[in-house]
This record gives structure tokens, sequence and C-alpha cells, in this order.
């Protein structure tokens, strides 16, 4: 065929010419056709195109909208969630729940305590430490978030770094109490005991809330410093501890004044000295165990509110000036003082400063006396 040759066409017949022409013709229309079909396809392509980089753009807008408006909400603009790492009516929910109440007023929107005891606190902690870092979600921590990063061998999260500090809400002291039947009466009649005895066997017991609870550690800080030795009873709690001390199965423990102090005054326990370095304003009576012969004690319980890492300074701020503003009211003063807890309403840089240094000191402690929990 001529159809790539003309020069071969022109030698060909009249009729054969023809042949080829009309041939031609039909292989110029397929052309044609074909092109017109790629044109449209890419036009149509490109609509499509078109219209997807609109829809991508509209979006991308939206989420854009989306985020400054969030950026732009008024913060609080919901409830906030208070976690407390123990069970209801413990010292730390009623401290909790005293100030909750309050700092809704001030930020115009209700803070809602929510329980999640287990593991000493560490349910709660890991809790948040995994919430997102907005404000709505806070730890309020105790004595056992600064020492349960040393007691336990394994958590899954980190009590200084997965944190921020908002506010110390009070400082508690605990109480070295004893049955009111037992020889002891003042903390030298206990450091004479332990020195006198000849084995063992003849030490004094105390009774705690289990191995690596507060009473535990604040025991074995006061041993070490004062050079003795006590036999340790761990309970399931405080609750349990408290009840055999009165009850003279155990005649000593250490613990919190807030679960303590009205045992005291109703004659059920003995109150030989408070942990702190000054006496406690709520009970000046009681001296201290840095007066009674152990120079330098200081070990003190507390309650503060602590964040993830990563809130927002302007809500850090924020909820450390409700804290603030709370606890300086006089109904939640009068209820932190009447159950003995000094209120506090520290800065975030203060209460950061605080958190670290007892991190440092309780890590020291449980180092000393070798306390582990699995």
């Amino acid at each position: 065929m001529c159809l790539d040759s003309p020069v071969q066409c022109d030698e060909m017949p009249s009729t054969g010419r023809l042949m080829v022409a009309q041939m031609r013709a039909e292989q110029n229309r397929g052309t044609i056709a074909q092109t017109a079909a790629n044109t449209k396809n890419s036009s149509n392509k490109k609509g499509i195109s078109v219209q997807v980089k609109n829809i991508v753009v509209a979006a991308a807008l939206l989420l854009a909208s989306t985020w400054v408006n969030a950026q732009n909400d008024p913060y609080p603009s919901k409830p906030i969630k208070l976690i407390v790492g123990y069970p209801a009516g413990g010292a730390s929910d009623v401290a909790a729940r005293a100030v909750a109440n309050k700092m809704a007023d001030f930020l115009g929107q209700p803070v809602v305590v929510e329980n999640k005891p287990g593991a000493a606190g560490n349910i709660g902690s890991e809790f948040v430490a995994r919430s997102k870092a907005d404000g709505y979600t806070l730890i309020f921590g105790t004595i056992s978030s600064s020492i349960n990063g040393s007691l336990y061998k394994k958590l899954n999260y980190d009590p200084v770094k997965d944190f921020v500090a908002i506010s110390q809400v009070t400082s508690t002291p605990f109480l070295l109490v004893a049955n009111p039947n037992s020889p002891y009466k003042t903390v030298a009649d206990v450091i004479a005991a332990a020195k006198k005895a000849k084995n063992p066997d003849q030490l004094p017991d105390y009774a705690t809330a289990g191995n690596g609870s507060g009473s535990h550690l604040f025991m074995e800080l006061f041993t070490s410093m004062a050079g003795i030795r006590l036999n340790h009873v761990p309970y399931r709690g405080a609750a349990p501890a408290v009840a055999d001390v009165m009850g003279g199965q155990v005649p000593l423990t250490f613990d919190n004044i807030l679960t303590t102090l009205a045992q005291v005054q109703s004659g059920k326990l003995r109150a030989l000295a408070v942990s702190t370095k000054t006496r406690s304003s709520v009970v000046p009576e009681i001296p201290t165990i840095a007066e009674s012969g152990v120079p330098g004690f200081d070990a003190t319980a507390w309650f503060g509110v602590l964040a993830p890492a990563g809130t927002p300074a302007p809500v850090v701020n924020q909820l450390a000036d409700a804290i603030q503003k709370s606890v300086k009211t006089p109904s939640v003063t009068e209820t932190l003082l009447k159950a003995g807890a000094e209120p506090v309403g520290s800065t975030p840089a203060e209460f950061e400063a605080f958190y670290k240094a007892e991190v440092e000191k309780w890590a020291k402690v449980v180092k000393s006396a070798n306390v582990q929990v699995e």
C-alpha cells in the first residue's frame, strides 16, 4: 500500500489512487476523533483536578477556621475534671471537693471531682498524664505523687516530666500517735525504748498504711534521723492501721493529721508530735519532732493540683489564680483548718520548685531504707 508514500500513489491507476484517498480520509477522521476524545478527557481530568483542589482548600480553610475559633474560645468553655487517685471520703477527696466547689465560682465552669483509686494514686496519675494537655483534666496530687517515681520499679508515666505544677493547695503535718494505754507519752519515750531493746522482738512496733506509704516513709525518715530501729507492721490502708493502734494491737503509727486529729481530740489516740518543722496552728500545743529530740526533722504531707505536661501557660496561670482565691475564701479556709490542713495557694513556679525538692528528698529516703514496691 502507498498510504505512507505519495510517490508510489502517483504511479497507481486512477481507481487505485481513489481507494487510497478514501483510506487516508478515513485515517484522518480517526485521528481527529481520537484527538478530540483525548482533549475532552484531558479537560475532564483538569475539571476533576480543579474540583479536588477546591475541596481540599475549602477543608483546610474550615479546619483553620475551627482551630482559630477554638483558640478564641474563652477558657474554660466546658466542665473541668479534677482526678483524685484515692477513694471518696478520704483526706485527699475531702480537700479536693472543698477547693473544687469554690474554683467553679471563679472559673465559671463546674470542677468535677472524679475518683480513680488504686496503686497508691498511680492509676489516677497515669490517666491524667495521658490526657490531653488542654486544662480540662487535672490531678489532685499528694505526697505519694512525689514518692512513687522512686518507689515503684515500673511506672507508665514520669512523675516529673509528664506534669506541670499549678498550685499547692495545702501543707499538712503527719502526727506521730500512740495508743493512750501504751507507755509512750513523748518522742523521747519511743527513742529510749528502741535504744534499750536487746533484740528485734523488743523493739517498739508501728503500724502503717502499707509498704511504701507516707506513714511508712515518714517513720523511716524518723528512725534514720533518730538513729534507732522499729518493727514495721504494714496494713492495707490507713484506716485499719489506725484502728489497730486505737485497739491496742500495735502501739504506734504515723499518719496524716486529717485522719488522726479527730481521734486525738476524742482521746482515742495520744499525739506525741507533728512532723513539720513548725507547730501546727490548728493544734499548737502538740510539739514538733524536731524539738522533741530529732533536730532538723521536717516532713510534710501536701495536696496540690497538677496538669498534663504541655498545658498552655495562660491556662496554668488561670487555674492557679482560681486555686489561690479559693483557698483564701473563709469557707474553704475553715474547712481545711478544721481538718488540720494549712491552706497554701502557691504560684506555679513556687509549687514546681517545692514538688521537685520533694521528689529528690523522698528518693533519698526510699534508697536509704531500701524500700521497693512491685
